[in-house]
C-alpha cells in the first residue's frame, strides 16, 4: 500500500510523491469533496488539475457521482491508472459521495494489491482514518443529505490507525478550529496527527513516515 496523505496538496514534499509514483504519467482526480459547492465545483478542479499537469502528469476527472451503484465498474476504471489524486473539501461529503459509488470498497481493494497510489489533502487525507468524529468542528455533516441524498457516515475506511487534522496553523484556519480539535484529541487520548501545509504522511508497505 501506498499513501501520500497531506494538509495542502504536495506539501512541503512532492519528492516524496515522485518517488512513490515514478514517472508522471496518468492520474484520475476525485474532487467529490466539493459536491455540496456547485458554484466553486469546476474551478476547485482546475486549481488541482493545472499544477498536475505542470508537473508531467495526464490529469483525467472521476467524478463519483457518475458510478453511483457500478462499483464494478468504477474499479475497471480506476485500475487503469497509477495515481489517484483525492483533493480537499467536505469530508463527511467525500465519505458519502465513496459509499454510494462503492469506493469505499474498490479502493482499498487497489490499495492491497499495490496496483496504485493514493495521494489524498485535506478531506481526502481524513477519509483514511478510523473514524471521523471532531471533523464536525472543521466539514459540516448537514451538506451530506443535500448533496448526496444519504445520512452522514461517521467511519472512515481505516487505512491509516491515527486521525488526521488538517491545516495546522494556516492561513486557510483564521479561527484556529484545527489547533482545538488537535488540542481536543490530545485531551481524550486520541491517536492522531496534526499537520501543518507543509507535513505529510507518507506510507509506503508497512513503513509510516511523517514528515515535517
Amino acid at each position: 500500500m501506498r499513501l501520500f496523505l497531506s494538509s495542502y496538496r504536495f506539501g512541503a514534499h512532492y519528492d516524496r510523491l515522485a518517488a512513490l509514483v515514478g514517472e508522471p504519467g496518468r492520474v484520475a482526480v476525485i474532487p467529490n469533496a466539493c459536491d455540496a459547492w456547485p458554484a466553486a465545483w469546476a474551478g476547485a478542479v482546475t486549481s488541482d488539475v493545472t499544477p498536475l499537469r505542470k508537473l508531467g502528469y495526464s490529469p483525467d476527472v472521476l467524478d463519483l457521482r457518475e458510478f453511483v451503484g457500478r462499483a464494478t465498474e468504477l474499479e475497471a476504471t480506476l485500475a487503469k491508472y497509477p495515481l489517484v489524486w483525492v483533493r480537499g473539501g467536505n469530508t463527511f461529503v467525500l465519505r458519502a459521495q465513496f459509499a454510494r459509488s462503492g469506493a469505499d470498497f474498490v479502493l482499498p481493494k487497489l490499495l492491497a494489491a499495490d496496483a496504485l497510489v493514493y495521494a489524498g489533502y485535506s478531506a481526502g487525507a481524513c477519509l483514511l482514518t478510523p473514524d471521523l468524529h471532531g471533523l464536525e468542528s472543521m466539514d459540516d455533516p448537514a451538506e451530506v443529505e443535500p448533496a448526496c441524498g444519504i445520512e452522514p457516515l461517521w467511519d472512515g475506511l481505516g487505512l491509516v490507525d491515527h486521525r488526521i487534522v488538517p491545516h495546522l496553523d494556516s492561513a486557510t484556519d483564521p479561527d484556529g478550529e484545527s489547533a482545538l480539535l488537535a488540542a481536543r484529541y490530545r485531551t481524550e487520548g486520541i491517536a492522531h496527527w496534526a499537520l501543518t501545509d507543509d507535513d505529510v504522511v507518507v506510507v509506503e508497505g508497512n513503513n509510516i513516515e511523517i514528515l515535517r
